[in-house]
Parts: structure tokens; C-alpha cells; sequence
């Protein structure tokens, strides 16, 4: 078989990036991030990006799909899919070794199983047949159209459950194979469950030390909306929580890394659902750089 990506997935904490900057580095590569968050310009340290990372050995290695819209701007899987391959062409065309990485399972399913996506229409007759229906329907639908269900805040407000219906609706009826195919190696990585919770309370009590609040604080001082921020979901929901006064800091601290871990879980099964529809992932405990190195050099180049 004749790879043209390789894949680096996993939940967080994992050491995805600093690993995959490595084998950029090792195999030539450019890096395309799969993650819903990194994509907007200044959400650093909330979304983990890590940036120090992609420098490896005194080069830079590049990277899309990280710091490419303001917070105020939608992004969804539309707009990821098709960036995506903007991104390959651009490397594939300059000889590079393209690498996905990231843990957004739908992010990275779209690719690895070949979504045919059209933009959604959220103004046409489906639109206004749902806007018919009461919240509870609404929902109701949602779960129906999109048993996978990972965002709850997508059904909290009707224009949002709408939407996510009619994206979904799509999504799942227009799954095929693209014509330009990707053939990835995947790679996951994974370690005990343990040893993810401490990567995650200590990786969360090093952003706070760095100013990750700071952070939270300035985006809301920068017009970055209340509603917009809780719909971001984990460190920007809840720190935003504790600047609103609804969490004193132990409290935001303790369900802030409650809900991660719970995060990580749900992303491992996410992976695991990818893998019964026919995604070959070949895990590796931990982000070991030479055992990923020699797996990537026999398989993806076919050299030993």
C-alpha cells in the first residue's frame, strides 16, 4: 500500500505535537492541525498550541491550520475539509511529508474516511421546515441525526440546534470516497489512563502559572462575547465562569480538570468507533520517537 499522509492522533496530553514536530523535522515534513480550537487567533494557551514545540533543532517547522481566523468567526467541518486539502496540495506539491495531527475525532474522520462535503444551506427549506419545531423536538432530532454527539452546547439554543441538524442531516448522508484519496498511515498514541489524569493536572496548573486566565481575560476585554467563549468549551468555559463570578478558583480548577479528563476519554471513543468502521490505527504506547521513526520508515517510505 502507497501512503500519501501520515496521521498522528490521540487524546490530549499525549505529547502529539512535540512528537509530530520531531518527525517533521526527521522526514522532511509540514505539519496540518486537526483541532477545532487552534485554528483561532489567540487562543493559545487554552488550546494548547504549543507553539515552542515546532521549533526542533533550531528550524521552524511549518504547520496549518493554527492562528487562521479571529475568535469571532465560525469554524466547522466545511471549512476544516476543505483547508485540509489546500494545505496537502500545498505541501504534497513541494516534495514535503504532510502530517495530520491533532484529537478532534470528527476533524480527523472526515479526512481519514474520505468525507464529500457541500457548504450547508442555512437558509433554504430545511431551514424553515425546522424553525417550525419546538427546542425539545429540535433536540430530539439532533440526537437522532448525530448519535455522536460530543458538543452539548449545540443544544442549548435553537439557531445553534438547527444548524447543527442541517450540517449533520448532510454529513451523514453524503459520506464517499473522494476522487483526490488520502491513504494514511495512523498512528495513535496512548498511554495509561493515569498517567493521562497527571499529564492533565500538571499540564493545566503549568498554563495557569503561564497566564492562561491572562489570557481568558483579554479576549473578553478584546470583544470576544460571554456566549462565545462558554461555547469554546473547557479552559475557556470555565475560566471564563470564574472571571463572571459564577466559580471561585478552586472550584474552576477542579471541574476544569474533571471535565478534560472526561474530554480524553470521550476522544478515545471517538478513536475507537473510527477503528470499528474500518480506520487502521496503529497504537503505540507513548510518544516513543524512535520506535514511531522506524514504524514511518517502513511502512510510509518502504525502507527498513
Amino acid at each position: 500500500m502507497s501512503f500519501n499522509l501520515i496521521t498522528i492522533l490521540g487524546p490530549t496530553a499525549v505529547g502529539k505535537t512535540a512528537l509530530a514536530a520531531k518527525l517533521a523535522y526527521r522526514f522532511d515534513g509540514e505539519i496540518i492541525s486537526a483541532d477545532s480550537r487552534q485554528v483561532y487567533i489567540g487562543l493559545d494557551l487554552g488550546s494548547g498550541k504549543d507553539l515552542t514545540d515546532y521549533t526542533v533543532k533550531g528550524r521552524k517547522i511549518p504547520y496549518h491550520l493554527i492562528d487562521i481566523i479571529e475568535p469571532s468567526e465560525e469554524f466547522n467541518l466545511y471549512l476544516f475539509h476543505k483547508l485540509f486539502y489546500e494545505s496537502f496540495l500545498s505541501i504534497t506539491s513541494k516534495g514535503k511529508t504532510p502530517l495530520l495531527v491533532g484529537g478532534t475525532g470528527l476533524y480527523l474522520d472526515s479526512i481519514l474516511r474520505s468525507y464529500k462535503l457541500a457548504r450547508a444551506d442555512l437558509e433554504g427549506d430545511r431551514y424553515y421546515e425546522l424553525n417550525q419545531l419546538n427546542i425539545s423536538e429540535l433536540q430530539d432530532l439532533l440526537k437522532s441525526v448525530n448519535p455522536d454527539l460530543h458538543n452539548t452546547t449545540d443544544l442549548l439554543i435553537k439557531e445553534r440546534v438547527i444548524k447543527a441538524i442541517i450540517i449533520s442531516e448532510q454529513r451523514y448522508s453524503e459520506i464517499t470516497v473522494n476522487k483526490a484519496k488520502i491513504v494514511s498511515l495512523n498512528l495513535g498514541i496512548k498511554l495509561p489512563r493515569e498517567k493521562i489524569k497527571s499529564n492533565i493536572t500538571s499540564r493545566l496548573k503549568k498554563r495557569l502559572d503561564e497566564g492562561m486566565i491572562d489570557e481568558v481575560e483579554g479576549l473578553l476585554k478584546g470583544g470576544v462575547s460571554y456566549n462565545k467563549l462558554i461555547n469554546l468549551g473547557l479552559e475557556y468555559r470555565y475560566i471564563t465562569m470564574h472571571l463572571n463570578g459564577e466559580l471561585n478558583y478552586n472550584d474552576m480548577f477542579q471541574k476544569l480538570s474533571s471535565a478534560i479528563h472526561n474530554f480524553a476519554k470521550r476522544q478515545m471513543t471517538w478513536f475507537r468507533k473510527m477503528e470499528r468502521e474500518g480506520v487502521k490505527i496503529h497504537w503505540l504506547d507513548g510518544a516513543n520517537e524512535t520506535g514511531v521513526e522506524n514504524i514511518i520508515q517502513k511502512k510510509f517510505f518502504g525502507s527498513s
